[in-house]
């Protein structure tokens, strides 16, 4: 998402990432990678859990927070969700720059 920073930001939005982390490693990340946008540290989970992106995986009911996008628009209603069934799974840029598209006009 990094590289198409330039094109959201033409289309005037904001793009912050959630991640279930301790704020420490991320804010290193961060350092270390330069990020054109947010990212917020959900420690608790909260976050996750209300957009229903925090599952048990495994024999063991480990959980993980599935790869998701949303867009949501100025009155905080959800315009697109992805949530992935599989961690390898992410939406195309072609589906999410629609998505924001249709919410800027």
């Amino acid at each position: 998402m990094a590289h198409n920073s330039p094109e959201y930001t033409k289309l005037g939005v904001q793009v912050v990432a959630v991640v279930a982390q301790t704020s420490e490693p991320v804010r290193r990340y961060i350092e270390e990678t330069g990020l054109p946008f947010n990212i917020l540290v959900d420690e608790t989970r909260d976050v996750l859990k209300a957009y229903d992106v925090w599952h048990a995986v495994g024999v063991f009911a480990w959980n993980i927070a599935r790869p998701a996008a949303f867009v949501i628009d100025r009155t905080g209603a959800i315009r697109y969700s992805f949530i992935a069934d599989r961690q390898e799974e992410f939406p195309s840029h072609e589906e999410i720059l629609t998505a924001l598209q249709h919410v800027s006009t």
